[in-house]
């Protein structure tokens, strides 16, 4: 039957990630994909309501990097909030190459959220000098904020002001709050668009579906990161100056996300091949930009749109990094067949 199945709880993998160079992995990692050293097919997913009427999820992520094989089963529902629990929770299954029997079994939403974040700020350290930025803004204050700041802000020595906002008021509040224990400069925003509207960067980590921060509300010189992908409007997408995706193919297959309905009608193309008219292409994928290829300067009056899909690859590709380091140090707890 094999030897023990790993499993490492969420107090095992937040130890096992905190020495790990998470924005480095996700830059590596795209550069793999684009080499054909790692990949991902498509994700299946199972959606339903819940008794109480909220939206509920559950998709499964397979991929592979290096020698590594798994899949991410992440689940959410929108009603969890109001219930005092975390909107998403899920597991990692990493599988042995020869065998595919499975060899670790690992909590997974702080990966997901961590990969995430690693992602948002491997794109803004190449787009960006994250020298000079000051002030960073945060559309939604949950988990996610917390996590982009926490892997953002060390590269930001001049950081002085954090902005939050968020529909429910007493989330941005109570995060604001826990905030300022360890960092001066967190501030409370009324509305979104003055939380914009201030911010060198701004980080979307909504559950909106309806789309509402406008190319005027980024001031020049300023980033946007769309990762709950429909906070930018079709203004913002189509007029600034340069936008970036992680996975050009994910982006044009997905019939629910604004860019996606605008890949799909004609009106945004890929990058590399001409602008529609009427329309623009994507500037360029991530890995261009990490890369070198992209060479189009961005100058400090530009406005930068990150809209990065989400790839399974990273949970995976992390996810074999945090069992390689709990394989050296003896953690987790070994489960019976």
């Amino acid at each position: 039957m094999g030897g023990p199945i790993t499993y490492l709880d969420s107090a095992d993998v937040a130890g096992l990630c905190a020495g790990l160079p998470l924005v480095d992995l996700a830059r590596d990692t795209l550069l793999a994909v684009r080499r054909g050293e790692a990949g991902l097919f498509p994700e299946t997913g199972l959606r339903w309501t819940n008794p109480a009427g909220a939206a509920a999820r559950s998709l499964i992520l397979p991929a592979w990097a290096g020698t590594s094989y798994g899949c991410k089963i992440i689940n959410a529902s929108l009603g969890n909030q109001a219930l005092g629990l975390p909107r998403a929770a899920g597991l990692i299954v990493l599988n042995d190459p020869e065998t595919a029997q499975p060899v670790c079994v690992m909590e997974g939403a702080r990966i997901s959220a961590l990969r995430t974040a690693a992602v948002s700020v491997a794109a803004l350290r190449a787009a960006r000098d994250l020298g000079a930025v000051t002030s960073v803004a945060f559309l939604g204050s949950g988990r996610q904020a917390e996590v982009h700041l926490e892997l953002l802000a060390p590269l930001c020595p001049r950081l002085g002001e954090v902005v939050l906002h968020d529909v429910v008021r007493g989330q941005a509040e109570k995060l604001a709050e826990a905030l300022s224990t360890t960092r001066p400069g967190v501030r409370v925003a009324e509305d979104a668009r003055s939380a914009v509207s201030g911010a060198d960067i701004t980080i979307a980590v909504t559950t909106t579906t309806e789309p509402y921060v406008d190319l005027d509300w980024v001031a020049p010189g300023a980033t946007f990161v769309n990762v709950s992908l429909d906070d930018a409007t079709e203004g913002l997408l189509l007029g600034c100056d340069h936008l970036f995706v992680d996975d050009w193919d994910l982006v044009v297959d997905d019939d629910h996300r604004l860019l996606g309905k605008l890949a799909r009608s004609g009106r945004v193309s890929a990058p590399g091949t001409a602008a529609p008219e009427g329309g623009r292409a994507v500037d360029a994928d991530l890995p261009a930009l990490f890369s070198g290829e992209y060479t189009r300067p961005i100058t400090a009056t530009d406005r930068v749109v990150v809209n990065p899909f989400g790839m399974g690859v990273h949970d995976v590709a992390i996810a074999a990094a945090v069992h390689a380091t709990a394989l050296e140090r003896g953690i987790g707890l070994a489960l019976p067949r």
